[in-house]
């Protein structure tokens, strides 16, 4: 009986294919369905074939960079850690967990579909206003500076900063916004420069009253990137600049101005040659520009930290002191295991080891920007270009800082300073490089190719 009707159902499969013209894609002759058919006719099939997935290169730079920081934090945290806290590894094995954690992030995030990204991108960055607003009602004091959110206390690890979040939003939604309002519309105020301003400006002033000024300088700064990239006309941020240099110079040389009215011309000249403004009252920024101006005037007070960074510097000559040989560490140096662990990577590996290290950044930075020519889509990369803009940004500052080329800012070293939402972050930001690379296709469409050129 079986038998049978196994037999009348291929008839009847044969005559239906026969009517047809044959059968359907993705089935047998028999009516059932074949699965290894129907995968390789899928969209997602071919998609995935065409894609070299995540970029090695960049993966192996990012983990070495990551092991090295590690082992530094290790290198310079021991001694403060066991002053502190009796624990030698506390704050390494806080930062080796952090770690962790943040390369499984990365890889989840790796295959993460770019358009659930940019689906995803506005949301985080509304999220990320309301914490900055949440963080001066509720935040948690460090330092004199509201930057946490969280459990008050000094040991604990469920905090974070919020700014750390509004600079990966600010560059996943501008890039979703400039591709929304597509090149022609950037070039003009009303939606090249107008709504990217706005959003601009209320996320500086939250942070400026944290306050967290390298938080803001760097959110600043890419935001004027993405924009850029995105289409904005340049003679805008020309615009931008010289209001922004005439603001500085009514703010920052009132004692030029009053020695030209006291002295007259001789009297501008003197100033001018002998500067002697004093920033002090404009507050803790203020006190930073002086002693970054000249550090030796309060060696014990404001110029402390800077001293004792260029003495950690100088004192690695060419090869350095060896691993775990620093003296500064030893509660000479302030935050030696966070924004001034470039000091001690100079102490400890010299001037050759440190050039290797900002070697590997110049290598993994260069791999984000070629990824961003090759990316898929003009959202893929208008991203890379934020987050490739971003590391730079982080590693010049904090290393111009670190040798007081710039005044300290509080701008951590990506991978190396110990913090754990930085840290997460940083790996995260990696994770959506990853994504994008595995969305690279090896052959380009027409479409995808007339729309890169028409990118660049």
């Amino acid at each position: 009986m079986k038998k049978t009707w196994a037999i009348e159902n291929a008839a009847a499969a044969d005559s239906a294919a026969a009517v047809t013209g044959g059968a359907q894609a993705g089935t047998r002759a028999d009516g059932m369905p074949n699965w290894a058919e129907r995968e390789l006719a899928s969209t997602f099939a071919d998609e995935y074939r065409k894609s070299p997935g995540m970029d090695k290169p960049f993966l192996l730079l990012t983990l070495l960079l990551l092991l090295i920081g590690v082992v530094m934090v290790f290198s310079a945290s021991f001694a403060s850690a066991y002053y502190e806290s009796g624990e030698p590894l506390r704050i390494f094995q806080r930062q080796l967990v952090f770690a962790v954690i943040g390369t499984a992030m990365m890889i989840v995030v790796s295959y993460v579909r770019v358009k659930t990204i940019s689906r995803w991108s506005t949301h985080l960055l509304l999220i990320s206003i309301a914490m900055l607003i949440l963080v001066l009602i509720v935040g948690i004091r460090v330092n004199g500076a509201k930057r946490w959110l969280g459990i008050p206390g000094d040991y604990t690890s469920l905090r974070f900063q919020p700014s750390e979040i509004a600079k990966l939003a600010v560059v996943l939604s501008f890039a979703q916004i400039a591709c929304k309002f597509g090149r022609t519309r950037m070039k003009t105020f009303k939606y090249g420069v107008a709504p990217f301003a706005a959003i601009t400006v209320t996320i500086f002033i939250l942070l400026y009253r944290e306050p967290h000024l390298s938080a803001a300088i760097i959110t600043t700064a890419l935001a004027a990137i993405m924009m850029h990239a995105g289409g904005t006309r340049v003679r805008w941020f020309i615009l931008a600049g010289l209001a922004a240099v005439a603001l500085l110079g009514l703010l920052v040389f009132p004692n030029l101005i009053s020695s030209a009215r006291e002295g007259g011309v001789s009297g501008m000249v003197e100033q001018t040659a002998n500067p002697k403004t004093d920033f002090s009252g404009y507050g803790y920024m203020g006190r930073r520009v002086n002693a970054w101006l000249d550090p030796d005037a309060d060696p014990l007070g404001d110029g402390f930290q800077i001293r004792q960074s260029l003495f950690a510097v100088g004192s690695g000559g060419w090869l350095g002191q060896g691993l775990g040989q620093s003296r500064q560490k030893y509660l000479y140096l302030p935050e030696e295991h966070n924004d001034y662990i470039f000091a001690i990577i100079c102490e400890e590996l010299g001037f050759i080891g440190a050039i290797l290290i900002l070697t590997l950044f110049g290598l993994l930075i260069a791999r984000g920007y070629w990824l961003a020519l090759h990316a898929r889509n003009r959202y893929s990369a208008l991203i890379v270009i934020g987050i490739t803009s971003m590391l730079l940004l982080q590693v010049f500052l904090n290393v111009a800082v670190v040798i007081n080329l710039v005044p300290a800012t509080g701008i951590s070293l990506p991978f190396f300073s110990y913090g754990g939402t930085a840290l997460l972050i940083q790996l995260v930001q990696m994770g959506i490089v990853l994504a994008v690379t595995r969305e690279i296709p090896l052959t380009k469409s027409k479409e995808e190719t007339d729309e890169a050129e028409n990118f660049a």
